[in-house]
């Protein structure tokens, strides 16, 4: 089987994604699969008589692991493509892919979550992990999914959302502390904890350098889990904790950060039940397939969803191989279940 492994891409992700895709690809390799590592933002300058060639399964530079921690903006990522192109995606990468068995799909943030790509890939009949457009669309951006979510009748944080930084206080349906964050992003980037008034407009303009439109969202005290679910299977859920701060971009990638990750977490198992159980009634509302996380808070006993990633991470300090190693799951033995999986949906799907 030919595997490419999309990553990189356009987004403020882009850093997260390069160490999820080398990593998924060296995991791949070591289970036999020739496997092609491509950046989709940048692609490769290869003739299409040598993109086979691009199938190996020897291990990539473990070094393309290590996420810098700037988070790079248009401009910068724009400047790292000399070949003047626009577009989404680099030189060649729809013929490699179209190369492929399956694309595993390594992006994270906008490329790859927004459904823009999976649309595509649609129409080119390219096979591909992960869920659907429609649903990555909407589990992308955080105003559509929590409507959802109430629709639905799972429990949420209270939530508006403003396109402005003119909104005041008194339009806002709760008190402070509140929490803003672009509507479609991820990593925690551009997100703020909003203690008073002072701090609102500010919070805003900043979140609106990442979106056009901004959640704002009331603060939710209480401690912080993730649920992962590959192949209908419910891994037990990640406990996060941080000495300091919250948990934001630096605390969930960055090595120098103090952050704990408790699997199997330390709740009775009555709660931890029904978290897992909404973690598959979050993932069926949102019409999510073949794999997924979902976040929650935990505030005395009420549990509250946060939202759904339908590309979770897969760097090494990411929360669902953590899962999955609680119940014996290696990492490789992971990256080739979301691989089967979603290549029986497909067949299944004839």
């Amino acid at each position: 089987m030919k595997i490419v492994v999309l990553s990189g891409g356009k987004s403020t992700e882009r850093n997260v994604s390069l160490s999820s895709g080398a990593k998924i690809t060296n995991a791949l390799r070591s289970k036999g699969y020739k496997v092609a590592y491509v950046d989709s933002f940048l692609g490769e300058d290869v003739d299409e008589d040598k993109i086979d060639d691009l199938f190996i399964t020897e291990p990539e530079d473990e070094s393309k692991m290590i996420i810098d921690d700037e988070v790079l903006t248009n401009e910068k990522i724009e400047a790292l493509r000399t070949d003047g192109t626009k577009g989404l995606l680099g030189k060649n990468v729809l013929k490699i892919c179209q190369h492929a068995d399956i694309v595993y799909m390594g992006l994270h943030g906008e490329d790859g979550e927004n459904g823009k790509m999976q649309a595509m890939f649609d129409v080119f009949d390219i096979r591909y992990t992960g869920s659907g457009s429609l649903s990555s669309g909407i589990a992308m951006d955080k105003k559509f999914s929590k409507e959802v979510f109430v629709q639905n009748k799972i429990q949420t944080a209270d939530y508006t959302t403003t396109q402005t930084a003119d909104i005041t206080e008194d339009e806002i349906p709760f008190g402070f502390p509140m929490v803003v964050k672009p509507s479609n992003g991820g990593s925690s980037v551009g997100t703020h904890i909003v203690r008073d008034a002072s701090e609102l407009s500010s919070s805003i303009e900043d979140a609106l350098q990442f979106d056009t439109e901004v959640l704002i969202e009331e603060y939710i005290k209480g401690r912080e889990f993730s649920v992962a679910i590959v192949d209908g299977l419910v891994l037990p859920a990640v406990e996060i904790t941080v000495d300091t701060g919250w948990y934001d971009f630096d605390h969930k990638f960055q090595d120098n950060s103090v952050t704990h990750f408790i699997t199997p977490p330390e709740l009775d198992d009555e709660t931890h039940k029904r978290m897992q159980e909404m973690t598959k009634e979050t993932f069926d509302a949102l019409a999510m397939s073949n794999y997924g996380r979902v976040d929650f808070l935990l505030r005395d006993s009420e549990l509250y969803v946060m939202e759904a990633n339908t590309l979770p991470g897969m760097t090494p300090r990411s929360l669902m191989p953590r899962e999955a190693e609680a119940i014996g799951i290696s990492y490789p033995d992971l990256c080739e279940k979301i691989i089967k999986s979603k290549i029986r949906l497909y067949e299944e799907a004839k």
